[in-house]
């Protein structure tokens, strides 16, 4: 696996959460929460991505539990496309059925309630995101037989 920094976005449309991990991939943590209709928003993302250099980037591409689209999921894939063509940065789309899900279970268990994680549960959504993606490229990577 490449070594350098990765960004995830769990794109919303009142906001987008943003992780970055580690350039060695092993750990993913909260960045960002990013106003979608912002009129900075591409020049917010233009900073943290020359803050971290990322090799790579992944977008949530939301999903029903049945695998058929949902009406985000043009929003996520259309928001991919831009940053990709944008950013000249490989931009993959990770399915994140579960990411919410999973963020929101965790800030119950840290004793946050529903008002108090609303502005974190993005970035803790993008992480998910973001731990889903460096799992599936370390699957790749023993496929190949590269460990």
């Amino acid at each position: 696996m490449e070594r350098g920094h990765r960004l995830a976005f769990d794109f919303g449309d009142v906001r987008i959460g943003v992780a970055v991990s580690d350039p060695d991939s092993i750990l993913a943590s909260p960045v960002a929460t990013l106003e979608s209709k912002n009129v900075d928003l591409w020049n917010q993302i233009f900073s943290l991505l020359g803050q971290y250099q990322p090799v790579a980037l992944y977008v949530g591409r939301p999903i029903h539990l049945g695998g058929q689209a949902s009406p985000s999921t043009s929003k996520a894939e259309m928001f991919a496309k831009e940053l990709e063509e944008r950013f000249e940065i490989p931009t993959f789309l990770i399915d994140e059925r579960l990411s919410t899900v999973s963020a929101q279970r965790l800030m119950r268990e840290v004793g946050k309630s529903a008002r108090e994680s609303r502005k974190n549960i993005d970035q803790a959504a993008a992480v998910e995101i973001l731990n889903q993606a460096l799992e599936i490229e370390k699957a790749r990577q023993r496929a190949r037989g590269d460990v």
